[in-house]
């Protein structure tokens, strides 16, 4: 076994105790999940037993996991710069999870449109907290005063605008697939105007 194939069984034995143990569960609770003797078990997670691969699926099944995440090695790439949008005073972070998920941070001036014409409407969700300053959200005809560290989530099918009260505001927001495309224009790029 190389030392690359040694730290991952380690890995893996580990996340299997860690996940049992987040659980609440006992040995014998897992064990009888993953119909398993509590004593087979006890030997994987201290390494005295090797891993088998039909052992693996049943333990990823019973700690509610797949067999790729129970396995899956750490990435170089853990740290992220942002994409900065100078023109539209944005920062752009991509949520590797989920490569439809959209993180914005965007610092606004100005008020949000009060009027629903002006405001935006499409599929997805969007979770947003405010940084720093007084944010106003707009939702169809309800106007939201969002304070500092204030956060707010909603359905974007709703009309929707956020803009600042009073002076400047940071927002941190975080949008779904269907939430970051309707926040894009036809030529695929961001649209311009506060995320929401």
């Amino acid at each position: 076994m190389t030392q690359e194939d040694e730290d991952l069984d380690s890995l893996v034995r580990k996340r299997i105790r860690a996940l049992r143990v987040a659980q609440g569960w006992s040995l014998e609770e897992l064990a009888s999940r993953a119909h398993l003797s509590q004593s087979s078990l006890s030997r994987i997670e201290n390494g005295r037993r090797r891993l088998a691969l039909d052992q693996l699926v049943t333990l990823a099944r019973a700690l509610d996991t797949t067999l790729d995440q129970l396995v899956e090695t750490a990435t170089e790439d853990v740290v992220t710069s942002p994409v900065i949008d100078g023109a539209h005073g944005r920062m752009r972070w991509p949520v590797k999870a989920d490569p439809g998920m959209s993180v914005v941070r965007q610092r606004m001036t100005e008020p949000p449109p009060e009027n629903p014409a002006r405001m935006r409407a499409h599929p997805g969700r969007e979770w947003l907290v405010v940084l720093s300053g007084t944010a106003i959200l707009m939702l169809g005809h309800r106007r939201f005063r969002l304070e500092t560290h204030q956060a707010a989530e909603f359905p974007t099918m709703m009309p929707h605008a956020i803009g600042a009260d009073g002076g400047p505001c940071e927002i941190l927001g975080i949008f779904d697939r269907d939430a970051r495309r309707g926040h894009r224009n036809d030529s695929g790029d961001d649209a311009q105007g506060a995320p929401g």
